[in-house]
């Protein structure tokens, strides 16, 4: 799945922050200025029509990227930032609040510029600011995206504009509608989708240098590797970095077994032991070809089982509504091709179990993809169990797993009731 896709989907699922785990660390260049970081929103300098917007979007209080991100993006003098955060921690939301208070009301022309790496992710920004600023009805709101024409000549009177890079760059050096010069806040959002996607960062980099030297620039990423690292460092001086420690995915947690069947038919048996003799809140299941995942959801929904199914195929925004349905309860069972292995998180999953096992094209074992799907299992610190469902011609593979990650399988009799029970209890 393309990251920008990842990222919709993220965006479009998380109504709510996530209290990630990770410690949040701060690196400046100059010690001698003072760092403050807030626990609640009345400390920061914002309007009562923002706290309001803040309320209304069910903030209550701030997540820990807010915390140490707001006071800095609300500072004056306006200090620069690269920020390292992931989907859910209320990044949007942060550097939404920062271009509203930016922006003089007063003012009828562009003060604020927040680019995005697709007119989807462009627009769903803009729905946070509409949200946020729902009381701040003098402040208006554009998008430099494709299919949004604006003649030459035209005077824009919004003080924030959204765009992606393409077009933005068509409103400032080609029909000349857009001013950088008397942008006061520049927002690069996901910039790690920026650099993988070819010509992105170049038109961002130009765009920038068009700007005023006071202009303050606020950087977000999901990931801080050198390339980001790198594209940050040519188009920020002096900035504050916000980062969070990384967190690696670990198996530790997370209890391996697997089972031998003859077929997949005896594979649904095994499954169908497996989830009757668990008390499974819920439980997601892995399929290595869409056409499996499609006859498993069929069987499973037949045997009256609550199923929702999330492939490929599907566009972002059915592919959010499905998981947004898992976490909520609706269905139980999640059945999936890799799609959802990374980049997903359910909190309440503690079970994973794999019908047969991931493979590349020569169909040796894919390691990465077996890490990502067991891993949805033992988030956040949480343990887990994962079980591989296998016909007996690839037990093999299952041995490879072991000796790569330096791990234990345990072999499970899919019919021994009692050991399931007594591995249940």
């Amino acid at each position: 799945v393309p990251l920008a896709e990842l990222s919709l989907m993220n965006k479009l699922i998380h109504t709510s922050l996530v209290e990630s785990q990770q410690h949040v660390e701060i690196l400046q260049r100059d010690p001698s200025s003072p760092l403050f970081s807030i626990k609640t929103f009345e400390e920061l300098p914002l309007k009562k029509e923002l706290l309001q917007g803040v309320y209304m979007m069910g903030f209550n209080r701030p997540s820990k990227i807010q915390e140490q991100a707001l006071p800095l993006m609300l500072a004056y003098p306006p200090q620069n930032l690269i920020a390292q955060s992931q989907s859910g921690t209320g990044k949007t939301a942060a550097f939404v609040l920062a271009m509203l208070s930016r922006a003089s009301a007063n003012e009828k022309y562009p003060q604020c510029l927040c680019l995005a790496p697709t007119y989807e992710l462009a627009l769903q920004i803009g729905q946070v600011v509409r949200a946020i600023g729902k009381f701040c009805t003098d402040i208006k709101v554009n998008y430099a995206v494709r299919g949004n024409r604006v003649l030459k000549g035209t005077v824009l009177e919004e003080q924030i504009i959204i765009g992606t890079p393409g077009t933005t760059m068509d409103w400032c050096f080609k029909q000349r509608i857009l001013d950088l010069t008397k942008i006061s806040l520049f927002v690069l959002d996901e910039a790690d989708i920026m650099i993988d996607t070819q010509g992105l960062s170049c038109q961002s980099i130009r765009i920038h240098r068009a700007l005023p030297k006071s202009c303050q620039v606020l950087l977000f990423s999901a990931t801080f590797k050198e390339p980001v690292r790198a594209f940050a460092e040519r188009i920020i001086p002096d900035p504050v970095v916000i980062k969070l420690r990384e967190e690696e995915l670990t198996l530790s947690n997370i209890r391996q077994y697997f089972m031998v069947c003859q077929s997949s038919d005896e594979q649904y048996k095994a499954l169908c032991n497996l989830y009757g003799s668990f008390t499974i809140g819920q439980v997601m299941i892995f399929c290595q070809t869409r056409r499996l995942a499609d006859w498993l959801s069929g069987k499973m929904s037949q045997d009256g089982h609550q199923v929702a199914i999330l492939t490929a195929e599907l566009t972002v925004v059915q592919r959010a509504s499905v998981i947004q349905r898992f976490r909520q309860g609706k269905e139980k069972v999640l059945i999936a091709t890799n799609v959802c292995a990374r980049g997903i998180d359910v909190q309440q999953v503690t079970t994973v179990v794999n019908f047969g096992l991931p493979v590349d094209q020569d169909g040796e074992p894919d390691f990465e993809t077996y890490l990502h799907r067991i891993g949805r299992a033992g988030r956040f610190g949480h343990r887990g169990i994962a079980f591989s469902v296998v016909e007996r011609d690839t037990v093999g593979l299952v041995r490879k797993v072991e000796e790569y990650f330096q791990t234990t399988i345990k072999q499970l009799d899919p019919y021994d009731m009692d050991e399931l029970e007594r591995l249940a209890a």
